[in-house]
């Protein structure tokens, strides 16, 4: 098993890094941007994202909320993949790209760039130039959920209609980081489906932050306490902490491509 102790990364200058020149595809190559967005499989859910898009945050009040699901982000050639829960009700929904509008999405893509994954370190809007280098961001549940809790058919379903496809379709992914318990049994079960590998010595796998595990496909799977508002401002998740890993990450990704 690694170790989460994988040294230090350093930061390089990417603001004029020409290998940020490619183009972030909203979605991965073999998943269709428009049919995530016009998914109505599940009423509860389309209703809610419609309903916070109409009766809309005080703070976002002139904005033109998205209210549709929301597709995964990133370099479909990534060899990192971040797994959330669902999109945020007014980040996520309000803006139509994941992880981006809300305090979750600043402490993410800022993380994403110091460790060299992104090319700047904001993420305010879907046209605001952000574009991820070998990173790809998703989530088990496509629509932001009343209270942030979707139900177990609503994570199922949409874990095998969408969350199974991607990872089938991200096939240069060595690395999978889990943001949070309930990502982290969506991501086990995806995977599952998808590489058809055998799970079952990690079914009573618990998680823990900062905890690194090897797939028996060769991949590895991160756990991270998610960066929500409620672990970052009660300091369960800290600057530091999130911020170490990122490095486990990029260690991750350069040890694999070291052994390949």
């Amino acid at each position: 098993m690694p170790s989460t102790n994988l040294g230090s990364a350093t930061k390089k200058n990417s603001s004029k890094d020409e290998s940020f020149v490619l183009v972030s595809s909203p979605m991965s190559r073999n998943l269709p941007f428009l049919e995530v967005q016009s998914c109505a499989d599940c009423p509860r859910l389309r209703a809610y994202c419609a309903q916070v898009a109409e009766i809309k945050r005080a703070a976002h009040s002139h904005d033109h909320y998205w209210g549709k699901p929301v597709a995964g982000f990133g370099d479909p050639n990534a060899e990192l993949v971040i797994v959330g829960l669902a999109p945020g009700a007014h980040g996520a929904n309000r803006t139509g790209r994941i992880f981006t509008g809300d305090r979750s999405g600043e402490w993410l893509y800022r993380a994403l760039y110091e460790a060299d994954f992104a090319n700047q370190p904001d993420s305010h809007r879907r046209d605001d130039g952000l574009i991820l280098k070998n990173a790809y961001v998703t989530c088990v549940v496509k629509c932001a959920p009343p209270d942030n809790k979707p139900t177990l058919d609503e994570q199922n379903h949409c874990r095998e209609k969408y969350l199974v496809k991607e990872l089938e379709s991200l096939a240069s992914a060595k690395v999978y980081l889990a943001l949070g318990q309930i990502a982290l049994i969506g991501l086990l079960n995806a995977l599952k489906s998808t590489y058809r590998v055998e799970l079952s010595n990690l079914k009573n796998l618990k998680f823990g932050h900062g905890k690194v595990i090897e797939l028996p496909n060769g991949k590895s799977i991160v756990m991270s306490y998610h960066p929500s508002q409620q672990n970052t401002f009660t300091k369960k998740l800290t600057a530091e902490m999130w911020r170490e890993i990122f490095v486990t990450c990029r260690n991750l990704c350069e040890l694999s491509q070291k052994n390949s």
